[in-house]
């Protein structure tokens, strides 16, 4: 009998109806045969990476990706070894960066995985700073951001692992940059250890006139990260042709808040201020890898951006980690190490 290797995986049960519960996912345990496929690759997941994303990707609906299907594996980006393999360019103990959501030992075919040089950076910063999350950043705020030495730079959601490196790239930039994040050890972190000029809670009661007080000459660049009420403060303090890059919308990912109103954009104020608006996904800048990887790598090494990981331990810890990501209970690029 043919040697086999438990894959545990976590697949979505049924879709939510608001904040996911629990009962939305359900644990497999299946039993795949210790080889390759043929003409792919089985691998060892190390990391896979938790992201606001993949709440969208439960809804059914039309949307830059396909849904995920009901008792369709999580998708989402990984970190794995390779254990065995029926290509050349793919040997056992390989490193690499696969998209095979969250399980244990998938069995996957070979395109689309990418290897991991572990001597240049942690394999883990390939699902962080130097992956989607760090390339997001660069490319977002870069693109359509389009910083100059000396505007204010506003960033939602700023300890997180998009945020904090737009801010940062910002810096480098020569932007102000103002900060927002949820609660006093994230606003501090953003303060002292990434440098940023001014870092804002939130949560504060008196959040709008702190956020006016930090930026007396308006806003010049707004990252989105968050929508709702953070985005209805910061509006009226846009400047004209002001950028917004809209990478996401957090606060309005389960719907709309009980006692909220769904936050517009008033189209006369994007008339008379000429303001830039655009969404993105990364992959619209997918040929500004290689320039993303080369300077972000060269600014991680010199320490001009620093990051900050969340490692949960454990696959059965998985779905209560998720649904503190979709809270804002982590504290930097959320990573499963299963």
């Amino acid at each position: 009998m043919a040697e086999t290797i438990l894959n545990r995986r976590i697949v979505m049960a049924s879709r939510p109806t608001g904040m996911p519960t629990p009962e939305n996912f359900r644990m497999e345990e299946v039993e795949e045969p210790c080889e390759s496929p043929e003409g792919g690759v089985l691998l060892k997941t190390l990391f896979f990476s938790l992201d606001p994303y993949m709440r969208g990707r439960m809804d059914a609906g039309p949307s830059y990706a396909q849904a995920l299907e009901p008792g369709g594996v999580m998708e989402g980006g990984s970190v794995c070894e390779v254990i065995a393999s029926r290509q050349p360019e793919f040997r056992p103990g390989d490193i690499v960066l696969a998209s095979t959501g969250w399980q244990t030992h998938p069995r996957v075919s070979a395109k689309g995985l990418r290897k991991i040089d572990s001597a240049l950076a942690p394999v883990s910063t390939a699902l962080g700073v130097l992956g989607m999350p760090g390339m997001t950043a660069y490319t977002g705020l870069l693109n359509i951001g389009s910083p100059k030495p000396g505007e204010t730079l506003v960033v939602a959601a700023a300890s997180g692992a998009v945020g904090s490196a737009v801010g940062q790239i910002g810096r480098i930039k020569g932007c102000r940059v103002v900060g927002i994040a949820g609660g006093p050890e994230k606003t501090r972190y953003i303060r002292e250890d990434l440098g940023f000029d001014v870092a804002l809670d939130h949560r504060a009661t008196d959040f709008g006139e702190q956020l006016k007080a930090a930026c007396p000459d308006g806003v010049d660049i707004y990252f989105e990260n968050v929508g709702g009420r953070v985005w209805d403060l910061v509006r009226p303090l846009l400047n004209n042709f002001a950028r917004v890059p809209v990478c996401g919308l957090i606060a309005q990912y389960n719907g709309v808040p009980a006692g909220e109103a769904a936050s517009a954009v008033p189209l006369r104020s994007v008339l008379v201020k000429r303001l830039r608006i655009q969404g993105f996904i990364v992959s619209d800048f997918a040929a500004q890898r290689d320039e993303f990887l080369r300077d972000m790598g060269a600014w991680v090494a010199s320490a001009q951006v620093k990051y900050r990981e969340d490692v949960v331990e454990g696959i059965d810890n998985t779905v209560p980690a998720f649904l503190g990501l979709l809270e804002g209970r982590n504290f930097g690029k959320l990573l499963i190490r299963p």
